[in-house]
C-alpha cells in the first residue's frame, strides 16, 4: 500500500534516503529524535514536498510526482488547521467541498461522520467554543469523510493529557479497523500506541534504521 523505492530527498542540512514498505491495514508508527525527518517522510508521501530521486508507490499506483489531491492520502497535523470563523459542521464538510456546497447524500455523510466521533452535539458551535480533544475530533473527522485508504498522522495528540490520547486512540483503532485503512503516524509516545500499531519505524538522520513488530 506505501512502497518508497531509494526515496531521496536533498534537504540542504541532511540528505534523506527512505526505503519503506506498508502493506494495506498495517498500523505503523514513526519514532525518532526532533528534526530526523519523520515530518518530512509523510510530507513526501503526501506530495508536499517532492523527492530529488526515486518513487512514491501508493496503493499500487505511482505518485511518485503526483499533486497532493490526486493522492490515496490523508493526513492530519499536530496544528489542527481549523478555520475559526466557521462552524464544526462547515470544519467537517471542507473534507468534501472547499466551497461547502453539498448535496443531501453528502450532508448525510457528514452527519454520520460526526456521529462517529462524537461531535453531533456541535455541530452548530465554533471551534474556539471546543476543548483540544473536541478540536482534533473535528480534524479527524475531516479526515475520515475524505475516504482516502492511507492516514498519516504527525503528532496530532501530543498536545492532548494522557486520557483525551487514549480516547483519541481508541477513536482512531475503531475508525481503522471499519475503514480498513492503512496508517504511518509519527510520536513521541511509543509506549502508549504500542497495544495500537503493527509495528515501530525509527527516523535518524534522514534515514529509516529499524523495523520492530511491538
Amino acid at each position: 500500500m506505501i512502497n518508497l523505492r531509494q526515496l531521496e530527498f536533498n534537504y540542504k542540512q541532511m540528505p534523506m534516503q527512505f526505503d519503506l514498505q506498508i502493506r494495506t491495514g498495517e498500523k505503523v508508527a514513526l519514532i525518532g529524535a526532533s528534526g530526523a525527518g519523520k515530518s518530512t517522510l509523510l510530507n513526501l508521501i503526501a506530495g508536499f514536498e517532492q523527492p530529488d530521486s526515486g518513487q512514491i508507490w501508493l496503493n499500487g499506483e505511482n505518485h511518485s510526482h503526483s499533486q497532493p489531491h490526486l493522492r490515496p492520502v490523508s493526513i492530519l497535523f499536530q496544528e489542527n488547521n481549523l478555520f475559526n470563523h466557521l462552524s464544526v459542521e462547515q470544519n467537517i464538510i471542507l473534507g468534501l467541498q472547499p466551497n461547502l456546497n453539498i448535496n443531501a447524500e453528502q450532508r448525510q455523510a457528514v452527519l454520520h461522520i460526526a456521529d462517529k466521533v462524537g461531535l453531533t452535539p456541535y455541530l452548530s458551535r465554533l471551534p474556539e467554543q471546543l476543548s483540544g480533544g473536541q478540536k482534533q475530533r473535528i480534524a479527524l473527522a475531516r479526515c475520515m469523510l475524505r475516504d482516502k485508504p492511507i492516514l498519516l498522522l504527525d503528532e496530532p495528540f501530543s498536545a492532548l493529557d494522557t486520557a483525551l490520547r487514549q480516547e483519541m486512540l481508541q477513536l482512531l483503532a475503531q475508525i481503522c479497523r471499519d475503514k480498513n485503512l492503512t496508517l504511518l503516524m509519527v510520536t513521541h509516545q511509543p509506549q502508549e500506541v504500542g497495544h495500537f500499531v503493527d509495528h515501530t519505524l525509527t527516523v535518524d538522520h534522514g534515514t529509516l534504521i529499524n523495523n520492530q513488530v511491538l
